[in-house]
């Protein structure tokens, strides 16, 4: 069984800033999507660099701790 012809739709029907609103759309996902990509970057980032303080400040603590263990009992 054939499709019945498809209707041509004439151009003064078509929405004259369909193509233009549609554009600006995918601009403004695009650079939603880059800016939680950045976003993400940027907390990692975050994220290594406060375990990094909170490992050096351990380690810092650790060794104050020690030597004040060392002069207290003549270790």
């Amino acid at each position: 069984m054939a499709l019945p012809e498809r209707q041509r739709v004439d151009e003064e029907l078509l929405d004259p800033t369909a193509i233009p609103r549609n554009y600006r759309r995918q601009r403004i996902k695009r650079r939603a999507r880059e800016e939680r990509a950045r976003e993400k970057t940027l907390a990692a980032l975050r994220f290594w660099l406060v375990l990094l303080a909170v490992l050096c400040v351990s380690v810092g603590l650790a060794v104050v701790i020690w030597n004040q263990i060392e002069q207290l009992f003549g270790l």
